[in-house]
């Protein structure tokens, strides 16, 4: 057994992607967690099994479970490496900045540089807690922290900070990515040329059960505003929550449906095309390119690459691959304008995109982020065009940090 003393720093672990894709294959995630368990228990110092344990915990869906594991990791160690078998002494070394919580809280970046020479280490930014006295080594650093309510705090606090870190450059500027809530990004984007994107408002319970009973217009709360509206829970993702109200004598069964702090308003666009089915684009844009990551088809307004029954539909996946061979041409060229107005309004090195296109041409956007997962966990047997898209993503982003690394060196 290694004890504490012996362990290297900072601690190893296995990695969110390595584990992520072991749950997404179907792997039994049994044993690997009572494998930790037993490392956990044999050296109460192992903050590394802990950490993965969370991982575990949070891709089953154990929420609580996976926040205690963490809790106990991070009180002894803030600091830890991703495991990798491609790393090299002389390849990138990049630190993260990252915030305590579930695999919605920060960027996937393990999966942007799997299998590449990049060291990884991720510094966990804890609320209430100093920041760890030594760093590993590295060449640049990375705000991976979401944009969210618990990560406000968090993103403050390191742009506190950022400027002064000795080993610039930090890249994704955290007051940026505090730009990035949702009606953050509506009035970021706001009349920007050939973007369309909906007024979005927060608004509290109350306020949306008056605008139910009559007693405030729409319009005094959205400058858009006509029915249907969108509706959802602050903090949400993967469509939970979220639901078209037509009237407002719907609000009232929504909010006894999903009660939460907050929510979110804005109008409905319908973006069908002329065959009746609706198209939603995730695009990531790196150092200010547009790549395209997938392209879900439905019959239905609300889309998400799971639920859109691409993996059953061999039609819907010969669409998809053409989009991604005529992307750079097609898509892309022709909302090249829309794509230069994001990259300069958001100003990031690295965000992701869901968005559409509007019948009459234009980019549709619906949120903006940079936790949103890119990845190339499909199989290759039913999605045999994606391997080597997400490559050139990944590439794209190894190529930035590569970059930045040789401009520092010159």
């Amino acid at each position: 057994m290694t004890s504490g003393q012996d362990r290297p720093w900072p601690p190893e672990s296995m990695g969110m992607a390595r584990l992520t894709t072991m749950a997404f294959h179907g792997e039994n995630m049994v044993p690997p967690a009572i494998e930790l368990l037993k490392r956990s228990e044999a050296d109460s110092t192992d903050s590394a099994a802990l950490l993965d344990l969370a991982t575990i915990h949070f891709l089953l869906g154990h929420e609580d479970a996976g926040q205690a594991y963490q809790d106990r990791a991070l009180a002894q160690d803030q600091v830890y490496r991703d495991h990798s078998d491609s790393a090299t002494e002389d390849g990138v070394k990049l630190l993260a900045f990252a915030a305590p919580g579930n695999l919605m809280s920060n960027v996937p970046i393990q999966f942007l540089i799997e299998g590449s020479e990049i060291q990884l280490d991720v510094l966990y930014v804890v609320p209430g807690m100093d920041l760890p006295e030594r760093v590993p080594a590295h060449d640049m650093a990375m705000v991976i922290a979401g944009e969210s309510d618990p990560n406000r705090e968090i993103l403050e606090r390191i742009a506190a900070f950022a400027d002064l870190w000795p080993c610039p450059p930090v890249l994704n500027d955290p007051r940026k990515v505090l730009q990035l809530s949702r009606d953050g990004v509506s009035t970021l984007l706001a009349g920007a040329k050939g973007i369309r994107i909906p007024a979005t408002t927060r608004i509290d319970p109350e306020t949306l059960a008056r605008l139910g009973r009559g007693e405030v217009t729409l319009t005094e709360l959205l400058p858009d505003g006509t029915f249907p509206i969108i509706a959802r829970p602050l903090d949400s993702h993967a469509g939970k929550g979220l639901a078209k109200l037509d009237a407002p004598s719907s609000i009232a069964l929504y909010l006894a449906a999903q009660p939460a702090e907050g929510y979110y308003l804005s109008s409905f666009v319908d973006y069908r095309g002329a065959d009746g089915l609706f198209r939603k684009y995730r695009i990531a844009m790196i150092d200010g390119k547009p790549f395209v990551c997938h392209m879900a088809v439905s019959s239905h307004w609300m889309i998400h690459y799971l639920n859109a029954d691409m993996r059953e539909s061999a039609e819907k996946r010969a669409e998809e691959a053409r989009a991604f061979a005529s992307f750079d041409e097609d898509f892309a060229a022709r909302h090249a304008e829309a794509f230069a107005a994001m990259a300069e309004r958001i100003g990031l090195d690295y965000f992701a995109m869901d968005c559409a296109e509007t019948p009459d041409g234009e980019l549709l956007v619906f949120e903006a982020d940079t936790a949103m997962i890119v990845h190339a966990m499909d199989p290759p047997e039913i999605f045999p065009y994606k391997a080597p898209q997400m490559r050139r993503i990944f590439q794209a982003f190894q190529d930035m940090l590569r970059r930045i690394k040789r401009a520092k060196q010159d």
